[in-house]
Parts: C-alpha cells; sequence; structure tokens
C-alpha cells in the first residue's frame, strides 16, 4: 500500500504566522488556515491554495494580531519597575518614623550579618589554595586503654601508621608527614633567632601547593639534616643574602643545611611554620628511641593523604580497620582506631586534640549564625509588623491600584521592591557599622585574630549587595503577600481597617516572638556569665595568689633564681614542668603495686622541693621532696587520695601507704607523700583526677611568689632581669590567676559575643514595639479624647493604652523562661561539671530589664497622648 503524499502549506509562511501572532490568537488562527487550504487543495488545485494560504498569512498581520516584541515587554517592565522605585521612595519619605524605625532594626542586624559573611567567607577560604585541597585527608586517631577509650579523635597518629599506609596501601597517591619538636633558637653567625617549624618528609611538596622559590621540592627535604625556610624567617637569619646551601646551627647543637626557600605560608592555611626540616634526619637522631615508631605513640605526628578523585573511602576506612586489628596487640591493653578527616573540613569541624594550631569549629560557626540569623529574623518581624499594622492606610491605596487593572503580582512586586529599597538603604548604615564593629568583632578572642582577616574584596561586597536584596525580599514577602489578597470594591466601599487574624492577632504573635527570643538571649548570657566568675573564683584546693609563672624557654631555673632573690619581692620560688588548672595535662601509665596486671592512666606533674609550700598543697600524711642533686635518679613519688582509691593502698589509709613501692613509667618508685585531691585540669573539667607529683630540677616554668603593693612595677624589674639574662627570648610569663581567666577566653568571648547580640535583639524588638505604640496611640487618638473629656484620668488612660502591651511582654516572660529553664537545667548543664546551680534571678533579672525598656518605650508615648488637649483633636468632629 503505498504511502500518502500530504500537501502542507509552505513552510516559510506557517513560521511567520508562528513569530507575529500572539499566543492566545495562533492556535485558532493557524487551525482556520489549515482548514481553508485542505478545502482549497481539492477545489483549486495545489498551486493556488498555497498563494492563497499566503496572502491570508499577511492579510493577518493586522494591530490586534501582532504580538508585543520583547524589548516592549522588557521596557514596560523597566517603566514599571522605576514606578515601583518611585512610589516606595514616596511611601518611606512619607512614613518618616516607621521608615526610620525599620532602617535602624535592619542596619544594626544586617551589620551583624556582614560579620557573619565576612567570618563564613574566611573560614571557608582555609587550604583552597592547594591545588588538590579537595583530594587531601588528614589520618586521626582514637586512643583506647583498658576499654576505655576517649571521647574524640586526636588529629595526630603514629609515625607507624603513616608509613604502613605509605608503604601498603596502593591506592593512596601520596603520604606526607609533619612531626612536631623542630623548634629552638637557630643561629647564623652571631645572630640568634627562635623559629618555630616541623620535620617533614619530600612528599609535602607533592601534595600541598607551598610555593618553593628556591631549590628542587622532590629533593629539598630528602637527605638528612637539610632544612626548608620561608621567605621571612631566610631574612631574619640571613637578611637579604641568598641563604641557599647555606648551614643554620639549632640550640647551639646540630647544623643544618638550607637546600629551599618557600613563599611565606598564606594567611588561609590551618598549617602554620617558619621552617622545615627532612623527617631524615630525625631517623638519625632518634635511631635509639624504642618508642619513636610505636603504635601508640599518637601524639606527635600528622599524617596527609592524597587519595585519587573517584577513591572508595568506605573501602579505605575498612582498610584502616583491618590496619588497626592487624597492629593492635603489638601494644598491651591498647586499641588505635585510624580514620580520615578532609582537609576541607579542618577549619569548619570538630576541635580535636593535637590540632597544632586553633580551628574557628563548626560549634562556634552554628552559634554564631544562629544568634545572627535571630537577630535579622526580629528586624525582619518589625518591617511585617509595621506594614500590616499600617494596613488601613496602605489598603486603600492597593484598592485604588487594583480598580485601575494592578493585578496581584504587580502588588507584590511593589510591596517587595519597596522592602529590598529600604534594605539597600540600611545595607549603607550596616557597612559602616560593620567598619566599625570589626577590631571589636576580632577583639573577643586572640584565636579570631589570629585566623580571620575580613578583608573587603569585590566578592565580599557583592555577598553583601545579594545579602541585602535577600533580605528585603524576605522582609517584604509577607506584607506583599497580605496586600495582595486585599478586596478593592470591600476596602474602598467600607472606612474601616482590614480584617485579619481578630482574636489572637499576627502584630500580637510577632510581637510575643521577639520578645521572647531577647528574653531567652539576655537570660542565657547572665547565665553564663554567672559561669564564668563561677569558675574563676572555683576552689582549686591549693593557692594561686600572686604567683607569677615564668616559662625559662631553655634556660637554667637556678640562675633566674639567683638573680630574682635579689628582688625584695620575691618572697618564694619553685619550679614546674607544667601550670596545672588552665588546660595544660600531662599523662602516663601507673602500675598497681598490689597487682601487676592492673594499671591506670595518672596526671602527673614534674616539680622541686619548694613547689608544695609554695602553692599551700595540703598533705594529709607525709612529707614533702628534700633537695637533691641533678645527678640523682628518680626515686620518690607524692600521690593524691584518688590513686590511694583507685588501687585501694594500704585500704586507703594514708598514713599506712606511706613507703609502698609504686611503678610509673618503669621506674619503682616510693610514696612519700599522701596530698589532697586538687583541680589539675580546667575548672570545668571533671574532677577527682588520679594525679602524683615527680621531682626533679629539670623545668619549664619558674613560679614566683610576689608579696607587694605595686605587682606591675615588680613585674617589670623581673622583665629587666629577664632581658639581661636572655636577650634572645621575648619574656613570657603570666600571674597564675591571669592563666586560669585566659583558659576560659572562650567562654568570655561566648558571653561578650551572646550579650552583644542579645542587646542588639532587645533594641530591634524595642523599636517595633516603640513603632507599634505610636501606630496604636495615633489610632486610639479620637478614643482618648472622648475618654478624656467623659473624665478619664491620665493614670487610667495610660494604663489603657499600655496594658496590652505589658500583657504581651508577659506573655513572652511565661514561654520563655521555662524554656531557658529547661535548656540549661535538662540538656546543657548535665554534660558540664563543676557548674554553678540555676537560681530565680538568673531569669529575673534579665525580664526586670527588658521590662524596664519597655515601660520606657510605652510611658513615654502613652504619656503624650494622655496629656493631649481633646479640643484640639475633636473640633473639627
Amino acid at each position: 500500500m503505498e504511502a500518502r503524499n500530504e500537501t502542507k502549506p509552505p513552510q516559510w509562511a506557517a513560521h511567520f504566522l508562528s513569530w507575529y501572532c500572539k499566543p492566545e490568537l495562533l492556535e485558532d488562527l493557524q487551525g482556520d488556515l489549515n482548514e481553508y487550504f485542505e478545502r482549497n487543495i481539492k477545489s483549486k488545485g495545489k498551486r493556488r491554495a498555497k498563494l492563497i494560504y499566503v496572502i491570508d498569512v499577511f492579510k493577518f498581520f493586522r494591530l490586534y494580531t501582532i504580538r508585543k516584541p520583547e524589548l516592549v515587554n522588557q521596557l514596560i517592565n523597566w517603566i514599571m519597575l522605576g514606578s515601583y522605585i518611585k512610589t516606595s521612595g514616596r511611601n518611606i519619605v512619607r512614613n518618616k518614623l516607621f521608615s526610620a524605625i525599620n532602617i535602624v532594626g535592619l542596619s544594626v542586624s544586617m551589620s551583624v550579618g556582614l560579620l557573619m559573611i565576612g567570618t563564613l567567607m574566611d573560614t571557608y577560604s582555609y587550604d583552597k589554595f592547594h591545588k588538590n585541597h579537595a583530594r587531601i585527608f588528614r589520618v586521626i586517631s582514637q586512643y583506647s586503654y583498658l576499654g576505655n577509650k576517649d571521647d574524640d579523635f586526636n588529629a595526630t597518629t603514629s609515625l607507624r601508621a603513616a608509613k604502613v599506609i605509605k608503604e601498603t596501601f596502593p591506592v593512596v597517591e601520596e603520604v606526607a608527614i609533619l612531626h612536631r619538636g623542630f623548634d629552638g633558637d637557630f643561629q647564623v653567625g652571631d645572630k640568634t633567632i627562635p623559629l618555630h617549624g616541623y620535620w617533614s618528609n619530600e612528599s609535602l611538596f607533592k601534595i600541598f601547593s607551598f610555593d618553593l622559590l628556591q631549590g628542587n621540592p622532590a629533593s629539598a627535604l630528602k637527605e638528612p639534616f637539610s632544612v626548608v625556610l620561608t621567605e621571612k624567617s631566610a631574612k631574619k637569619l640571613f637578611g637579604d643574602a641568598n641563604s641557599l646551601g647555606k648551614t643554620i646551627i639549632l640550640n647551639k647543637d646540630r647544623e643544618y643545611t638550607v637546600t629551599g626557600i618557600i613563599e611565606d605560608v598564606p594567611q588561609f592555611s590551618h598549617l602554620k611554620f617558619d621552617l622545615l626540616a627532612s623527617l631524615s634526619g630525625r631517623e638519625i637522631t632518634e635511631k635509639d628511641n624504642s618508642n619513636e615508631m610505636a603504635w601508640d605513640n599518637i601524639w606527635s605526628s600528622w599524617a596527609y593523604v592524597l587519595m585519587p578523585a573517584d577513591a572508595n573511602l568506605t573501602s579505605f576506612q575498612d582498610n584502616l580497620d583491618a590496619l588497626s586489628k592487624k597492629e593492635d596487640p603489638s601494644v598491651k591493653n591498647t586499641k588505635i582506631k585510624l580514620a580520615l578527616q578532609p582537609m576541607d573540613e579542618i577549619m569548619t569541624g570538630k576541635n580535636l586534640s593535637n590540632q597544632g594550631s586553633p580551628i574557628i569549629g563548626g560549634t562556634l560557626l552554628w552559634i554564631f549564625g544562629g544568634l545572627s540569623f535571630i537577630v535579622l529574623l526580629s528586624a525582619c518581624f518589625n518591617y511585617t509588623n509595621l506594614s500590616v499594622a499600617r494596613s488601613l492606610r496602605r489598603a486603600r491605596e492597593v484598592g485604588v491600584r487594583k480598580v485601575i487593572g494592578a493585578m496581584k503580582r504587580q502588588v507584590i512586586g511593589q510591596f517587595v521592591v519597596e522592602a529590598v529599597i529600604i534594605s539597600l538603604l540600611s545595607l549603607i548604615a550596616a557597612f559602616v557599622i560593620f567598619l566599625f564593629l570589626r577590631p571589636y568583632f576580632l577583639m573577643i578572642h586572640s584565636d579570631l585574630q589570629e585566623r580571620l582577616l575580613l578583608e573587603l574584596t569585590p566578592a565580599l561586597v557583592g555577598l553583601f549587595i545579594l545579602f541585602a536584596i535577600f533580605i528585603g525580599v524576605a522582609a517584604g514577602f509577607f506584607p506583599a503577600i497580605f496586600f495582595s489578597q486585599i478586596n478593592a470594591i470591600q476596602v474602598l466601599k467600607n472606612n474601616v481597617t482590614v480584617k485579619a487574624f481578630r482574636k489572637v492577632t499576627l502584630r500580637k504573635a510577632l510581637i510575643v516572638f521577639q520578645y521572647s527570643i531577647s528574653i531567652m538571649l539576655i537570660t542565657g548570657a547572665l547565665i553564663f556569665y554567672k559561669q564564668y566568675k563561677h569558675f574563676l573564683a572555683f576552689d582549686l584546693g591549693y593557692s594561686t595568689e600572686n604567683i607569677l609563672n615564668i616559662r625559662l624557654q631553655g634556660n637554667k631555673a637556678e640562675l633566674l633564681k639567683k638573680e630574682l632573690s635579689e628582688l625584695m619581692d620575691v618572697k618564694q620560688m619553685s619550679t614546674s614542668a607544667l601550670i596545672t588548672s588552665v588546660g595544660n595535662m600531662e599523662g602516663t601509665t601507673m602500675i598497681n603495686p598490689n597487682n601487676p596486671e592492673d594499671s591506670t592512666d595518672v596526671r602527673f606533674n614534674i616539680v622541686d622541693e619548694n613547689y608544695v609550700p609554695l602553692h599551700e598543697h595540703h598533705l594529709l600524711a607525709g612529707r614533702n621532696f628534700f633537695p637533691k642533686p641533678d645527678s640523682a635518679k628518680e626515686s620518690e613519688v607524692i600521690i593524691n587520695q584518688q590513686v590511694l582509691k583507685r588501687f585501694n593502698i594500704a585500704k586507703q589509709d594514708p598514713v599506712k601507704a606511706l613507703d609502698e613501692i609504686v611503678k610509673i613509667d618503669g621506674k619503682d618508685l616510693r610514696i612519700i607523700g599522701v596530698m589532697k585531691d586538687f583541680q589539675y585540669g580546667r575548672a570545668n573539667n571533671k574532677s577527682g583526677e588520679k594525679i602524683v607529683l615527680r621531682y626533679s630540677k629539670e623545668a619549664d616554668y619558674l613560679n614566683v611568689k610576689i608579696l607587694s603593693n605595686d605587682l606591675p612595677a615588680t613585674y617589670d624589674k623581673i622583665k629587666t632581669i629577664w632581658k639581661k639574662i636572655d636577650p634572645v627570648h621575648e619574656f613570657e610569663a603570666k600571674f597564675y590567676d591571669d592563666e586560669i581567666q585566659q583558659a576560659f577566653s572562650g567562654l568570655s568571648a561566648s558571653i561578650k559575643l551572646a550579650g552583644s547580640l542579645a542587646f542588639l535583639a532587645i533594641c530591634i524588638a524595642s523599636l517595633g514595639l516603640l513603632g507599634m505604640v505610636v501606630f496604636t496611640t495615633e489610632t486610639r487618638l479620637k478614643e482618648i479624647s472622648i475618654r478624656k473629656v467623659m473624665g478619664a484620668s491620665e493614670g487610667k488612660l495610660i494604663y489603657l493604652l499600655g496594658r496590652g502591651f505589658f500583657v504581651l511582654l508577659g506573655v513572652a516572660t511565661t514561654i520563655s523562661l521555662p524554656i531557658t529553664y529547661l535548656f540549661f537545667n535538662e540538656l546543657l548543664f548535665p554534660k558540664i561539671v563543676n557548674h554553678a546551680p540555676l537560681n530565680l534571678t538568673d531569669g529575673v533579672l534579665g525580664v526586670l530589664g527588658i521590662m524596664a525598656i519597655a515601660a520606657i518605650m510605652i510611658g513615654s508615648q502613652t504619656l503624650k497622648v494622655a496629656r493631649t488637649n481633646p479640643a484640639e483633636v475633636l473640633k473639627a468632629e
């Protein structure tokens, strides 16, 4: 059967018709022309049918069928946008008070948002300069002893793990290893400079994109005792001279050859160093150290692996687990779990132990982001509230617009554009506030100063503008939808306010929400401040008053002691390996004297014979250390009550426990004293640590007890003596109480941040409340005048006008205080040890402060209206 040969109209004519005809007419017109075309083929033939079709297409090319050109549509849209902007500008100028409230509220809240955007941009810029940053992972470790595993992973891992991964995991392209400890005084001629660095292998330059300015990246860290300097370090040591191939001496002991110069480490790098030394050199110096390659020595090395782009990370984790299972038996009672952490998540992830350098952390970003969002939300609610409150005046405007042909989308566009204009005006003020607040924000905590820049870049400014537009759209969306639903006939017919949410109005709900958030924020800030003061005043179990802790930095304590002993204000001196109760910790293993199979981790400090009396530790039994020569072997130990309890030594009798032998670090030590328990870690760390004091003349700190009426002057005298003994190193000394305060600097920074944002939230909510009070008093002015004529007193009128607002504040208090109490008492405080208990005053103070501010806002406006002359108001009625 032959295929049917259909004749179609000329295609160019059909396309021309589709191009010029309005879409709503095209389908009908095409159908009619095609129908006539079919008839003409039968009656007049193909050629004449096609000619008639072409003539008809041109005949219908008329004004009513021609679609508007896209250029015309765009022109109309621009004209409409110009109209929106002009109308919005008039409304902003006409309603100066409400516009000012919205602009001030949005600008203050947006300045916080700008700080948040800058912080996020800086934080997420970290390590992005590395070419393969998305494929670099850090190997992290979790330590478990006798089934008790650490709560968190460590950022470090063992050298053994790193080398086994490099040698036996074929999927890994490269493994870079960094080991802490390449620090000290570096000498070139007569010049001595203290620098900080790492031991590293040659794979470092294959993984990381640190630019090597001089030297060969493939071999710069290959040969033993070779070193790579940053530009800044090279300039410190050699000035402007070429340093490549020259030698430097570390701690007057060993020479290292400069084999490379790299650009200074970028600001946005989580790795910070002044120089790098070849790991092969450390392998020579530590060849007799059996612990160097131990599987459980996970505290000093960082390992980074470069993975293929399509690597199966789940399969790789299985391989790590298999490695742990194979190596764990090499260390008794110990298990090490390995895992991968993407390098891109280091700055924003959990704060692991042994980070090596401070991070921002995801927790801080979430808290700051959440608080910033709440402040922005409050300002947006102000805009919504005041816009809906003015519904009477704006409703008539919208009604007229709809009568003359405005569609819903045009009404929505009008109000969204108005909100965006206000938001952009607020951005100008917010930007000024941002520039003012930026240095104070960075000063909240030293880590922020070290990690963030908040520098203005074109990308950051662009984000600010987009942020302002987004806030404008978000703030104006609900009012736009609200007004677009208005019935034009009903609004123009009846001189009444638009009915919306008669019982529990949206405006009331927003006020309650704003003040509930404000009360929760200020109450939370006050509770945190109370905890902060509680931790600073916490009874540590020993004295810290007027003790200056001086970091020795390799100097001999006896030399400094001799010089300081000549000062009248210096009363006592001792030495120690670390400063307790500020977060520093050292641990080791202690074996039960009654059961060699039983052991536990204990905290320790290495001290001299003056440490216990200087800090006023209380000995329950026994004696303090006696002075011993430097060459004396360690043979004695002082333990605390928790050690007695853990091993049940002498049935926990301090007196009978004396002269018992315990094994620590493989050494048999005799118990010469039992001291009362004290707080080894920070005040918010767990109490009841098992602690021992060990004796040695070698120390890292000199503890100086000062009795002076002028502590700063005495401090300066000690600093002068230090400079005479050691002109190379900066004087690093802090009073004990100041160190404890610094140990809680993170909590202090959080309190400052939360308190500032709480204050801003209260100010914004109060501005919104002021606007609502002004609007309410204006709309009820005639009612108040009539009541005054009828004999109502000023006091009664103030009560009548302010009662509703105080009821809303009471509702907000009723909602917020129980939520705050439950959050702290049930969710947060169970995770914080040694916290101060909650009491009623913690919440009442914040509420009273907010009530006082609200009373001023409400009272000032209601009193003004109550004192208005009713004759002036009613004379035209």
